[in-house]
């Protein structure tokens, strides 16, 4: 399974209202999982099994806690049962039928 989740702090207490300390905490939950992922600027995507997947955005939900005084969960989780490798397989497919595309211009 894929999962691409956001967790941020709020009443943080920071004039600025960043939150990159916070996710930076969560982000090296998912990096010391093993799993594959990938951060961007709004998602960290992981792929797994669904235990393991979830447990690790628990633990990067538990690891953002302390940074403020509730916290936000955004998750979308692709199930589908049989495949692995889809973190880069889907992006590959997208670029080739781009690139197919291109070449019937």
């Amino acid at each position: 399974m894929l999962v691409a989740f956001s967790v941020a702090p709020s009443g943080t207490g920071r004039a600025d209202g960043s939150v990159h300390d916070a996710v930076a905490a969560a982000v090296q939950v998912v990096r010391d999982s093993g799993l594959p992922h990938r951060t961007t600027s709004m998602f960290t995507e992981v792929e797994g099994e669904w235990d393991e997947v979830f447990g690790v955005v628990k633990r990067a939900t538990d690891a953002v806690l302390p940074f403020g005084s509730r916290v936000s969960l955004v998750l979308k989780a692709d199930i589908r049962p049989g495949y692995s490798g889809e973190l880069d397989g889907k992006i590959e497919r997208l670029e080739a039928a781009i690139d197919r595309r291109a070449g019937d211009e």
